[in-house]
């Protein structure tokens, strides 16, 4: 318990004294009691020492604040976890209830999974690793007992969805671990669903893990073969997605020639119009504009002049409601700045950062606001 729960709290920055304010703002905002603040400076010490125990109550506020599960946490099982399923009679239960599973529960998931999805772009995926763990619990335990492959597709599907998710998630919130094995997850479940789209997307995200551990080139490597897996099947929204994603990922490795060609790909299927939102792949928002922000990004780490009037046009049209993609985008900028020794714009852009990352939660935006800050 010593070492998890204190690097969670390090990892977002945060001092003991800062946590204990969290868990009393927490608990003010959702009613729940706690213990004085200073009996829970004591507490606090007391956990990360290893010399009391976490409580199921204050167990759910330090999840909640951390995007920790509790193996990530505390190494212990969750309290009050659920015995597994003994005897025939109830995995027979199981089976038949999991092969009369409708077209609307189905539905049930993926619209759980669109509210997730929501929030997470607007909040930040700290506050959610219950609610995530939860769906994704009772996903993969539809699949388990679903027999036919009729009745396991549709649900194989909608994991697929919700594991992707769930590990950008936990990637954003530092917990690379969880997320390299939701990743795994969301792979194995869209190929059982016969869903190349969406196996190709995981694989490309996946590589961002590869990329933010040093693994630049192998990141590539990675999100070309998603779009090899792809092939023709994919969208073009899709496809325009991962060209930009291999630019992106070209540029962190140093592959300038590579990052043009792939921006270039991408700028030619993707479709015109407004329209962000790719039907056929939910979790794929990009347009024009989103694809502006991205070429700004990839010629920033390039180093290029050109990078800094992209960002701005994408900075403009930018979507409030996407509040983490703006922090990313901040970043670009402070980066686009610094590369031209422009530092008062560099650090206003950092701080406007600073405070979004704070809001969501981001460890992963935090981390590379650290390093830019480093550069001043």
């Amino acid at each position: 318990m010593t070492q998890r729960l204190r690097q969670a709290r390090t990892e977002r920055g945060w001092s003991q004294d800062r946590l204990v304010r969290e868990i009393g703002q927490y608990a003010r905002q959702h009613l729940v009691d706690v213990a004085s603040p200073a009996s829970l400076k004591v507490y606090v010490s007391e956990w990360e020492n290893g010399r009391r125990s976490v409580s199921a109550t204050y167990a759910t506020i330090l999840r909640a604040l951390l995007g920790r599960t509790d193996d990530e946490l505390f190494a212990e099982s969750a309290p009050g976890a659920p015995a597994l399923a003994d005897g025939y009679d109830e995995l027979l239960g199981r089976i038949d209830s999991a092969r009369s599973l409708s077209l609307g529960m189905v539905d049930t998931f993926l619209n759980q999974t669109e509210l997730l999805r929501s929030f997470d772009r607007q909040m930040g995926a700290a506050g959610l690793v219950d609610q995530m763990r939860a769906h994704l619990d009772s996903l993969e335990d539809a699949l388990t007992f679903a027999v036919l492959p009729d009745a396991r597709r549709p649900v194989a599907k909608a994991l697929a969805g919700a594991a992707t998710l769930a590990a950008w998630q936990a990637l954003d919130v530092g917990a690379v671990e969880r997320a390299w094995r939701h990743y795994e997850l969301g792979k194995r479940a869209a190929s059982e669903a016969d869903e190349p789209m969406y196996l190709a997307h995981a694989m490309a995200e996946q590589a961002y893990v590869l990329a933010d551990a040093g693994r630049a080139e192998m990141a590539v490597d990675l999100v070309r073969d998603a779009q090899r897996t792809g092939g023709t099947k994919v969208s073009p929204r899709l496809a325009a997605w991962l060209f930009a994603a291999e630019a992106e990922l070209c540029a962190k490795a140093g592959l300038a020639d590579d990052c043009r060609r792939a921006l270039d790909h991408a700028a030619a299927v993707l479709p015109a119009g407004d329209e962000s939102r790719d039907p056929d792949m939910l979790s794929i928002f990009l347009n024009a504009n989103h694809l502006a922000r991205w070429r700004g990004n990839a010629l920033a780490m390039l180093g290029e002049d050109a990078a800094l009037a992209e960002l701005y046009v994408a900075l403009e049209r930018m979507d409030p409601a996407f509040t983490r993609a703006t922090a990313g985008l901040r970043c670009d900028l402070a980066q686009a700045h610094l590369v031209r020794g422009e530092f008062g714009p560099a650090k206003e852009h950092l701080q406007q950062a600073r405070l979004l990352a704070n809001r969501t939660g981001s460890v992963r935006h935090r981390r590379r606001i650290e390093r830019l800050t480093g550069r001043l």
